[in-house]
């Protein structure tokens, strides 16, 4: 009576065994199949948007170090035998991690730009193997494309004169005037109940009412007046016309600089307005928000009909505010008055264009 037993009881530990194989394996293949089905959707998606009449979808995810590695690169490189793109080197990054910029892909970018440096390789021979080099610089381009370059910077000499030079570096500011206090944190996609729900397309920065507004690049003014969403609020669109800074819940009663009206040419590092909190009212200069901030935001335009449509584009551009607290301009107050000025000015060749000086 002991061996039947103990047959038994071997066949069922058998049987268990090889149930558990079973399960494992289905589940192995299972999770092959969703990385295999996860690849191939995101793949998919990307190869949509890159092949398009044009760009309908973009994930900007540039990290903060990625863009000051990116921009060290360019401004170090630059007047020498090889020159490195800023733009050029962060989109053959993307193109080679999936628009991954975690620890591995500041490795690869820096080993990508000390090849471009050295003379040992060109954008254009590093882009034939990357199938999606062309979506990200067309993406980045859209991003980034007016805000670095040459322009002529005040300065005071040694005799305390006021001059012109030129220099080649960072031409966007930062959006707060420097040395006003804020706190801000990247609230990008975060959830809106006011008028219906939907998510944050923009970022908050919170600080105290009347804070000097700065203009991030130079461009001209495509709206300005009262929204119920975003209260006083100013539109400004670059002169490439890719991209549409909105600056929004602007100062009750004094909102905008004096003399900015639609249409104005504003050069990077004017002060176009202040902080304070009006919005989500039809009614117009109403304080409705409960914390004073500026909310600003960034939409892409690939073609006119995103502008203000159901396929709008807009990024995060958390990494990108802490990116241009490098370049921050001071602003000085207007004796007598409410207003506020920049304390140093510049001379961007693209707005000297618009307003028809040399």
């Amino acid at each position: 009576m002991i061996f039947p037993k103990q047959g038994t009881h071997y066949a069922n530990t058998m049987k268990k065994g090889i149930l558990t194989e079973i399960l494992l394996l289905v589940i192995l293949a299972a999770a092959v199949v969703k990385q295999t089905a996860d690849t191939r959707a995101s793949s998919f998606s990307l190869e949509k948007a890159a092949v398009s009449d044009y760009i309908k979808w973009v994930d900007f995810t540039v990290s903060y170090e990625a863009l000051c590695k990116a921009y060290e690169w360019d401004v170090d490189t630059y007047g020498s035998a090889h020159e490195i793109d800023w733009i050029d080197l962060l989109a053959c990054t993307a193109a080679a991690t999936g628009g991954e910029f975690d620890k591995k892909a500041l490795s690869s970018l820096n080993k990508t730009a000390k090849s471009l440096a050295e003379g040992k390789a060109t954008v254009s021979e590093l882009a034939q193997g990357l199938k999606y080099f062309s979506y990200y610089k067309e993406v980045y381009e859209a991003v980034l494309g007016g805000m670095l370059g040459e322009f002529e910077e005040e300065s005071v000499d040694e005799n305390g004169e006021k001059r012109f030079q030129t220099v080649y570096g960072l031409k966007a500011y930062f959006p707060l005037a420097k040395g006003f206090d804020y706190t801000h944190y990247d609230d990008f996609g975060a959830g809106r109940s006011f008028g219906y729900q939907r998510k944050h397309l923009g970022h908050d920065m919170m600080g105290q009412i009347g804070t000097p507004i700065i203009a991030i690049e130079s461009g001209y003014v495509e709206a300005l007046g009262w929204n119920a969403y975003g209260g006083w609020r100013i539109g400004i669109r670059s002169f490439d016309g890719k991209r549409y800074y909105y600056y929004a819940h602007l100062r009750q009663n004094y909102p905008y600089a004096e003399n900015l009206e639609n249409g104005s040419v504003v050069t990077a590092g004017d002060v176009i307005g202040y902080m304070g909190h009006t919005g989500y009212s039809t009614k117009e200069n109403v304080n409705n928000i409960k914390v004073v901030h500026l909310h600003w935001g960034m939409e892409l335009i690939f073609d006119e009909s995103q502008k203000e449509g159901d396929n709008e584009v807009w990024i995060d551009v958390y990494p990108l505010t802490r990116f241009l607290a490098r370049h921050a301009q001071a602003a000085e107050k207007k004796e007598g008055s409410r207003e506020w000025v920049r304390s140093t000015r510049m001379r961007d060749p693209l707005a000297q264009a618009a307003l028809g000086k040399k």
